[in-house]
């Protein structure tokens, strides 16, 4: 959780709980006697200034999926790529998959160091409008793991938010690992007084991903996430040569679009399947550019545009916590 301090025994109940600093796992912490007094009850104040650091950002938005491997940090690149593509906008990519970053790689600037300058840390700028961080820039290789617990990415997603130095920017990107854990709840926390436009969520269209999908909506709806939309990637794949689609995930119950007429969810779009997405990936480079008729980056764009329609007509002012 993210108000286990960072020190804290393995099975800390957390300084929220009616249990801090009374539990036997409570017993020889540092923490234990500021922690049964109430006093660590008290908001993190790291949320009062990452609020002020982020006054400077107009649209924050999350980038959610229930299952990993659906094309979620794909999606970040491209969306961040296409909003870009507008010279008057400026945009931030901001990867929060602590265990694996693979923004770098995708976004074609793996290998990159982080500068520390007096207002912060410096992100890796891509375009001269677009600026990348990830804890990827902070490893000696990319084969290295992060064998961190729980608190100790919550430390680095508060240094993220907090302490780079973003500037002046139209839009923020949050790519997260999969699933409904520490690293989400420290967003959704950290983001409490700044506001979260929204989530966008995605999907492909076979059952085992829908059900995990299910319950990343369900998680938006807990911590009250506005949810932009769903996303089905991989749906079908259109021949390059034949132009045929074929059903390569069959939607056994529907899909994407069943499941959000069932809960009421806009579906902002289908992208099918291309393998010269997968391949501009590992090159670093944007598909949008690089295929700019396929269908799928027609219908990255037609998403894209959905967004920043959304982003338009709401304010995070709408979405107060």
């Amino acid at each position: 959780m993210a108000d286990v301090p960072s020190d804290a025994p393995e099975h800390c109940p957390g300084t929220s709980s009616d249990q801090a600093g009374k539990s036997s796992a409570c017993q020889g912490c540092p923490n234990q006697n500021i922690c049964a007094s109430g006093a660590a009850k008290a908001p993190d104040p790291a949320i009062e200034e990452i609020r002020q650091k982020l006054t400077t950002v107009k649209h924050k938005i999350l980038v959610l999926s229930g299952k990993g491997g659906v094309g979620k940090s794909t999606f970040s690149a491209h969306l961040s790529h296409a909003l870009a593509s507008d010279d008057s906008k400026e945009v931030a990519l901001l990867d929060v998959d602590i265990c694996g970053p693979s923004i770098p790689k995708i976004m074609g600037i793996e290998g990159e160091q982080v500068h520390q300058s007096g207002s912060g840390w410096s992100p890796v700028y891509v375009e001269d409008n677009l600026a990348v961080m990830s804890i990827g820039f902070l490893l000696s290789s990319p084969d290295d793991a992060v064998i961190w617990r729980g608190p100790k990415k919550n430390g680095m997603i508060k240094q993220f938010l907090r302490d780079v130095d973003w500037g002046e920017v139209d839009y923020l990107i949050v790519d997260t690992p999969p699933g409904t854990s520490d690293e989400h709840l420290s967003i959704v926390q950290y983001l409490s007084g700044a506001g979260i436009d929204g989530a966008v969520i995605i999907t492909t269209p076979q059952e085992v991903s829908l059900q995990d999908v299910r319950k990343e909506i369900r998680f938006c709806q807990k911590v009250k996430i506005p949810i932009i939309g769903v996303i089905e990637n991989m749906s079908g794949f259109v021949c390059p040569k034949c132009k045929n689609t074929s059903q390569i995930f069959p939607p056994t119950t529907g899909g994407a679009q069943r499941m959000c007429e069932e809960l009421n969810l806009p579906l902002l779009g289908s992208v099918p399947l291309d393998p010269r997405i997968g391949r501009s990936c590992d090159e670093g480079k944007s598909f949008l550019t690089e295929v700019p008729d396929s269908p799928a980056a027609v219908a990255y764009q037609n998403i894209v545009q959905k967004i920043r329609d959304y982003c338009s007509s709401h304010t995070t002012s709408d979405h107060p916590f």
